[in-house]
């Protein structure tokens, strides 16, 4: 019985083969689609569930099944925003202009797999995972055999999970492979093509580490600065390395909000460019990187630098775990949050350089960087408008309509951060470090020109999201830099 339909499967397969039909099967994850949906859908759980984080691994215990089915009822990810692979898609359009079957064949479960279907509409069936079946490697291999013979139907794939099929298909498509998988692959004889897309540069890389957000570090000097110390060589060096530890815990906090906000960053104007959601880079990179990084970052810090640095490294890698999972969607609560981050850089320098942090210090850098960060919320609210938007953005607790009131809270924030200098002016211990103490007033004007020219520029909508970096490549903002500090430097 087992030998007819063996034989029924070959002529089957045969048949197809002399008309030109034989079906094109198509791998999701990695293939078709420039990303993993489990990890997708973990991550999506995390994020929509922060304390239920021991879940998944309690579902992975009792099967991969259960993980895969739990996550894809639990979560809703948007389909249409998802990063696919524009070569397999033309692979498909060619084979379906040729009146071919098209069949997505994938490990991922059949309930996010039939979304991505019903979305493209290029599939004329779907095979996935199900309560019944873990469909990867040689499980699919099987089944598309049983489907359709042994070598009646051509494959697409990239991991070493589809070696096998691969040798069971007439032809192999190779797309994006992992490393050593084209060799396996062509070892066969029936490699049609070759997809691949190129690895990750580093210049991808820096852009996920966000190399250039490195440039608020340099707040971890300021305290040395308002210490005039800045002359000491032993403290230098102590700040380079906390400058160094501090970017590498930032990058490591980067990526892993990268991880968590991939949907909110797909339906980005500007954001759905970054590297893991467009796919340039691999949702399992991350996974991996991001640890290494905080790992690398504290075990430096703890070796070289003051224990009260790693203290202040801690709690700012916890505010901003706890602002990426939660704090960012609560309305003033997440600019608020942006300030004290910012702050706890400078917090982190006076523990580097073993300093005290003055009152002074620390309000005027609460105030500035407030209004910096409602600047980004405007910028943001600002684009939502201009596009017609009257929903509540994406991720965040605000409304197009709260534009002006975000302006109005932004620029006070702003020129209170003038007034806290003017008053720091008039300190004792002020008037005891500076020769000519009353030269800072002219720091005043230009701060109050920064602020407001800032603002202007923001409600005129030619800010970028994120001021600082603006400021950095502003050649106003650094003219009016140079002048602030010299205004120290002559009063000192």
């Amino acid at each position: 019985m087992e030998a007819d339909t063996d034989t029924q499967r070959e002529q089957l397969s045969l048949m197809k083969c002399m008309t030109g039909k034989i079906p094109l099967c198509i791998d999701l994850d990695g293939t078709l689609l420039r990303s993993d949906m489990l990890l997708e859908s973990g991550l999506a759980f995390l994020r929509q569930y922060p304390l239920g984080v021991i879940k998944p691994f309690q579902w992975l215990h009792e099967s991969k099944v259960k993980l895969k089915e739990e996550l894809a009822r639990a979560t809703e990810i948007d389909v249409t925003v998802l990063p696919y692979d524009p070569a397999v898609l033309e692979l498909i359009e060619n084979a379906r202009g040729e009146g071919r079957e098209i069949v997505l064949a994938t490990a991922s479960h059949e309930i996010l797999a039939n979304r991505i279907a019903k979305h493209l509409q290029l599939f004329d069936k779907v095979l996935a995972t199900n309560a019944s079946r873990n469909l990867s490697a040689q499980s699919k291999c099987d089944l598309l055999v049983e489907h359709y013979g042994r070598g009646g139907f051509d494959y697409a794939g990239n991991s070493s999970d589809d070696i096998c099929i691969w040798t069971a298909a007439r032809r192999a498509y190779v797309v994006n492979p992992q490393a050593g998988v084209l060799i396996a692959a062509r070892r066969k004889g029936n490699v049609e093509a070759v997809m691949d897309s190129g690895r990750a540069g580093i210049r991808v890389w820096f852009k996920a580490l966000r190399i250039h957000q490195w440039l608020k570090n340099l707040l971890i000097f300021v305290p040395l600065l308002a210490a005039h110390q800045f002359d000491q060589s032993s403290l230098l060096l102590q700040g380079i390395l906390a400058f160094v530890f501090f970017g590498l815990c930032a990058s490591s906090v980067y990526i892993f909000n990268d991880l968590l906000d991939l949907e909110d960053d797909r339906h980005h104007s500007t954001k759905h460019a970054r590297p893991f959601a467009s796919g340039a880079l691999s949702i399992k990179a991350g996974l991996l990187v991001f640890p290494a990084l905080l790992v690398v970052a504290f075990t430096g810090a703890a070796l070289f630098l003051p224990w009260k640095f790693v203290a202040a490294l801690a709690l700012y890698y916890f505010i901003t775990l706890t602002y990426s999972l939660w704090l960012k969607q609560l309305m003033t609560i997440d600019v608020i949050t942006l300030a004290t981050l910012y702050t706890m850089r400078i917090i982190a320098g006076t523990a580097a350089f073993n300093l005290s942090p003055t009152f002074w210090l620390l309000a005027f850098s609460m105030f500035v960087f407030l209004s910096l960060a409602l600047v980004k919320r405007y910028a943001e609210l600002n684009a939502a408008r201009s596009s017609g938007e009257t929903e509540k953005t994406r991720g965040r607790g605000y409304f197009p309509s709260d534009l002006e009131m975000v302006a109005s809270l932004g620029a006070s924030s702003g020129y209170l951060s003038v007034m806290v200098l003017a008053l720091y002016i008039h300190d004792q211990e002020t008037t005891g470090m500076y020769t000519e103490p009353r030269l800072i007033w002219l720091a005043c004007p230009l701060l109050l020109f920064w602020i407001t020219r800032i603002w202007m520029l923001t409600h005129r909508g030619v800010m970028d999201d994120d001021p600082v970096v603006f400021a950095i490549r502003d050649r106003v903002s650094l003219m009016v830099g140079v002048l602030f500090g010299m205004v120290f430097w002559i009063a000192a």
